[in-house]
This record gives structure tokens, sequence and C-alpha cells, in this order.
């Protein structure tokens, strides 16, 4: 089984004093060795400066995974595929279809989508190959496809709006994706954003991996605008799994980042800018 070194390249914070820019959104390097692919490209574009600053060349990426398409996954989309060139890119089909939120920090509706256009992508260099379904990327490791929403108590942000024939109705993301690798010693889970519920989704890498251990979560886990009861529940299903690695960020939140902390001190890991985790 090939080793994994995840780098994140974008995160709201910065986990080393090295120049590096933090970004509402997120960023993931993943390198096997033989293979490298980018998990999400942040807001802003901060990828591409803060992967000179730790040494990666962008130009070596392989292939480009988008967990979703929301504004702090996909914003530095046109810049690195300016830089890289032509690349695949995979994702949802459903990748830009209307994302919207409603009353963040006290505003109105705002445009949560990807800030491109698929033609504008695609001429840059974007070859999108779609998928609903699980998929093995190469051995090993999954590409989730749509997560069946099973949970009793996992909701979706109800602040996530589309606009559909004119009318907002709720947003329920069915183009949220994780990616699944399986080593020797369990499931390494990548989350984006985790918007079709943590526990939704590790229940659905058992099963579409054939791996019921489960060795690390890393990225997105949206618990920190969850309600409490889900809060409450996520957690204690995350005490059954015999995590060896825990390594929320993004849309955790802070205060939910310390909670974490201070449930699985042993197992939690920092998810900054800058932050390396190794399998």
């Amino acid at each position: 089984m090939r080793k994994l070194k995840v780098t994140i390249l974008v995160e709201n914070t910065v986990g080393v004093p090295l120049g590096l820019l933090s970004e509402w959104g997120l960023s993931m390097l993943l390198d096997f060795g033989d293979e490298r692919i980018l998990f999400d490209t942040g807001e802003q574009g901060n990828l591409m400066s803060n992967a000179q600053i730790l040494g990666h060349d962008l130009r070596q990426v392989d292939r480009l995974i988008l967990s979703h398409g929301h504004y702090d996954h996909t914003g530095g989309l046109l810049k690195f595929l300016q830089y890289r060139g032509r690349i695949p890119v995979y994702a949802h089909p459903d990748l830009f279809i209307g994302h919207y939120g409603r009353g963040f920090n006290g505003q109105g509706d705002k445009y949560n989508g990807v800030p491109f256009c698929s033609e504008q992508l695609e001429s840059a260099g974007a070859e999108f190959h779609w998928h609903r379904d699980p998929v093995e990327l190469s051995p090993g490791l999954w590409l989730s496809g749509e997560i069946p929403r099973e949970s009793a108590f996992e909701q979706v942000d109800d602040r996530l709006v589309e606009i559909k024939e004119g009318k907002v109705v709720p947003d329920t993301i069915p183009d949220d994706f994780s990616l699944f690798y399986v080593t020797d010693q369990g499931l390494v889970i990548l989350l984006g954003c985790a918007h079709s519920g943590l526990v939704n989704i590790v229940e659905h890498a058992k099963r579409v991996t054939g791996e019921d251990r489960v060795r690390a979560i890393i990225g997105g886990t949206h618990l920190g605008p969850a309600a409490p009861d889900q809060q409450k529940q996520t957690i204690e299903y995350l005490r059954g799994l015999d995590l060896s690695c825990l390594a929320p960020n993004h849309c955790t939140g802070l205060g939910m980042l310390s909670k974490l902390a201070a449930e699985f001190p042993g197992e939690f890991a920092w998810a900054s800018a800058g932050n390396t985790l190794e399998f």
C-alpha cells in the first residue's frame, strides 16, 4: 500500500510561521509518491503562493478533486488552472447549481457557488469528469460519490438554499464528495465540508471500501454551525471509532475544534495551512 502525505495548503488559519496566507476555505495536497492529487482550491488562490513556500510545484499535480460547488472550495480554481494547464477534474454533475446562503452575519441572500462558469474553467484547462456513484480513482483511493443521508440526527445547514424555477428551496448539496483511502491500518477519510453529515460519510466509506476500521478523519466537518444535539451525538459516534488521528478544520469552527481537542487529546491533530499528516 502506498504511503500518503497530506499537506494543508489553504485553511482558515496558519499553522507554521513561514509567511503563509490564510483564507476562509480549504485546499489539501495528497502525495502518494507516484501520484499527486489536489483536493479543493480554497477561496482566493493563496494555495499558489503557499504551495511554493512549502516546496510543492503544483504543475506536478496529476488530478484535481472538487468536494462540492461552494466558493470557498473552488475560488482558487482559475489561478490553479492557469498555472497548471490541462488536468482531469473530478466532481459531481451538480457542481454548478445555484448554491446560496441566507442570513449569514445578518446579511441577506448571498451567492455561495463556484465563482466561474464551466466554459471559463474548461478554456483554462479543466477536463471535467462527472460522477454520481463511487469510483476507485487508483488502488485503494475512492471518490465517495453521493452520500446516502441515513442518520436520524444529521441535518444540512438550513441557511443553505438554491433557486429552482424561480423559487428558493433548501439546498441538500448532493454534490458533497469526500475521499476514502484504504491503508493497512484502516481508512483515511478526507472531507471537504461534510455537508452530508460526518456519520453518514464514515458509514458510506465503510460500505464502499469494505473496510470497517477508521484510522483518520481529516478536513471540514461542518460541526461548527450544527445543532447541539448533532454535535453531541457525533462526538459519541467518534468515540466508538478507535481513531488514531482526528484532524478537523475549516467549517468545524474554533469552538468545536477546542471541544474536539479536549475530547480526543491523544488523537487530535491541528490541520491549519502548512501542517502535514503522514500515513
